[in-house]
């Protein structure tokens, strides 16, 4: 299965896409969709947005994974932040995928270890749990990161549902 993660920026937002069958994670790519700091905030968005249609065309994933909005001390970053996910969720939503959110913290810890992680150990974890994979830098570090954890949580939530169904056909 082909997955997508994200890791949102209105100046640069990093994906990366890998597959997953079992346990087996694959590198399929991964990259930066760069912004222009001059540009109007709505043509920024475009650009996001159309970034992001073009990876989706090229590579369709089937499931995809965002990293969430961290709140900063700068409530205005915060705020673009929040704008430019939301127009990737849109696109991602368009394109029929389901989207699975997930925390900065947890998305470190489910990659390195800890959930205070900084992006060089982030990086080179990622190199390792996707050898060869040329990584595009810290934003695509970043993002394969998101795929990676969404990944094991499919993988945890698969393996978890027989029993969860099993006990609900007993409670009826």
């Amino acid at each position: 299965m082909k997955l997508i993660g994200l890791d949102p920026g209105l100046a640069c937002t990093g994906w990366g896409v890998i597959a997953a069958e079992g346990n087996r994670l694959s590198h399929i790519a991964n990259g930066q969709i760069r912004t222009d700091a001059k540009a109007p905030m709505a043509a920024r968005l475009v650009t996001l947005a159309d970034g992001l249609r073009a990876v989706l065309a090229d590579h369709a994933p089937v499931d995809a994974g965002i990293e969430e909005v961290f709140v900063n001390s700068n409530a205005q970053s915060t705020l673009k932040l929040g704008q430019a996910r939301g127009a990737l969720m849109l696109v991602l939503a368009e394109a029929g995928l389901p989207i699975g959110e997930y925390a900065p913290r947890l998305v470190k810890k489910a990659v390195v270890g800890t959930g205070g992680a900084d992006k060089a150990q982030i990086h080179a974890m990622v190199s390792v749990l996707l050898p060869g994979a040329q990584i595009a830098g810290a934003d695509a570090a970043d993002a394969l990161a998101v795929a990676i954890a969404h990944a094991h949580h499919r993988a945890s939530a698969k393996a978890v549902e027989p029993a969860l169904s099993k006990a609900e056909g007993r409670a009826a």
